[in-house]
Order: C-alpha cells, then structure tokens, then sequence
C-alpha cells in the first residue's frame, strides 16, 4: 500500500498493516458436524472483539475532535489577545517544525501532535484576527467555506464519485508540485517588485491563480487523507495511529482554511 501524505504514509506504508491479519483462524481436529465443532464456533470470538486493540473511525474523529479543540481555545485566545507579528512567527514556525517531526517519525507521539494543535492555534488566531479587521467578517466566510469543501468532498469520496487510483495520486502530487514552483515564483516576483497583483496576495495574475489552485489541491488532498484513513482501517492498523491519522487530516484542513481566507481576501480586495 502506497500513499502520497506524508503525514499517513509513514503510518500506513513502513508498517505493512495491509499484511496484518485482525482476525485469527481456528484450527479444529474434530470432524465438521461433531459438536465439538458447533461448540467452538459458539465460543470463537466475536469480530468486534477481534477489533480490540485496532484503528477505528470513532477514534480518528475522537483524536480529530481534540487536536481541533486545542486548536479553537488556543485560536480564540489569540484572537482575544490580538498578539503582534512575532506571535504570527512563532506559531508558524512551531508548526512547521512539529510538522515536520510528527510527519517523519516513526513513533506516534501525541504529545507532539497536540502541541502541534497549540502552535497552529496561536498562528491561525493572530492570522485570522488580522484579516478580520481587513476585511470584517471574513473569518466566517473562510470556516463556512472550509466546512463546506470538507463536507463536499467527504460525501464525494464516499458515494463513489471519487475513486484513489495511482493515475490520480500521480496526478495530485504533479499538480502539487506545479504549485509550488508558482509560489516560489510568486515569492520572488513580489520581492522584486514585478508588476502589479503578481505577488502571494496580489489581486489578480499569479496571485489568483495560486489562491485558487491551492484551495483546490488542497480540498483533493483531502480525499487522500480520507482514503488513506479507510485504507488503515481495513489493515487493522493499531489504535495508536488514529492520532497519525487525525494528525494528517489537521495539517490538510490547516492548509485549506489558510488558503481559503487567501482567496477571499483577494476577492474582496478586488471590489
């Protein structure tokens, strides 16, 4: 099983779960008839207590819930707080890092993720309380519109009318990397003072198009979250990884909402 998150595919491709067996096989002497046979199929165990000790979609979403909780209280005291630049730097840059650690450690490490949840708070408070008095109301706008992509996608992938196949994988991290050579560009040419709206908030240029892409790019890397989360459940990856999984899906929604506020702010700028 191969996966193109690197937050799940360290989880769900080193391991090998989906050559881990969540049941087991009785083996009986006795013939098929005998009692002896009716007797031990009465007592096998049961499949949801052969579940024990396995990942589940209660505990994605119970990890989910508490990253995304420590995420609010941090946010909203933040916002409260209305902190200055550096505190903007500083939970970006914490982020990134725990980002990076969690994303490549073998080891699933709760304490980090939540941490993570924490710096991510802080950022996305200061970021958001900004943009609000920029453009009031806008924070409400960039949550509605996230919830939205998310719901949208979720009920996409499951219907059906989504499937993960490796074109579509090999497409999405094609596209992912298109996107950053634009941003780099993006990111020299408003350094350099290149034309007018070309630079990562310009009103229209490359600047639109990075907004758009990237809330696109994101909200289908979130149909390879969601994948690699069944993916893992159907392994019968241990319950620890649902905190890997929950993980993942945050760092996917993080970088949704930021580039859903992104692209509403260029809208609006432009009226």
């Amino acid at each position: 099983m191969r996966s193109s998150n690197p937050v799940l595919g360290r989880a769900f491709n080193q391991r090998g779960f989906a050559s881990m067996n969540p049941g087991a096989t009785i083996q009986h002497d006795a013939p098929a008839d005998s009692p002896q046979k009716l007797e031990d199929l009465y007592s096998a165990p049961s499949a949801s207590s052969l579940r024990t000790g396995r990942m589940t979609i209660d505990d994605v979403v119970t990890r989910t819930g508490i990253l995304f909780g420590v995420l609010v209280v941090v946010g909203g005291a933040a916002w409260t707080l209305n902190l200055g630049p550096a505190f903007l730097m500083i939970g970006f840059l914490g982020g990134f890092v725990l980002a990076m650690v969690n994303s490549f450690s073998k080891t699933v490490r709760p304490a980090l993720m939540i941490t993570y949840a924490g710096f991510e708070g802080l950022a996305l408070g200061t970021l958001s309380h900004y943009y609000e008095g920029a453009y009031p109301g806008i924070v409400s706008q960039a949550v509605l519109a996230t919830l939205a992509a998310f719901v949208g996608v979720l009920f996409a992938y499951r219907s059906g009318k989504i499937r993960v196949t490796p074109k579509f994988t090999r497409v999405m991290m094609g596209a992912m990397i298109g996107y950053l050579v634009l941003g780099l560009v993006s990111m020299i040419g408003s350094f350099a003072g290149v034309g007018n709206g070309m630079g990562l908030y310009g009103v229209s240029g490359l600047g639109l198009l990075l907004a758009v892409g990237g809330v696109a790019l994101a909200s289908f890397f979130l149909i390879l979250d969601f994948d690699q989360i069944q993916k893992g459940i159907n392994a019968g990856a241990p319950e620890q990884e649902s905190w890997r999984a929950a993980f993942g899906l945050m760092v996917t929604l993080v970088w949704l909402y930021l580039e859903v506020l992104r692209l509403i702010s260029i809208l609006r700028s432009s009226d």
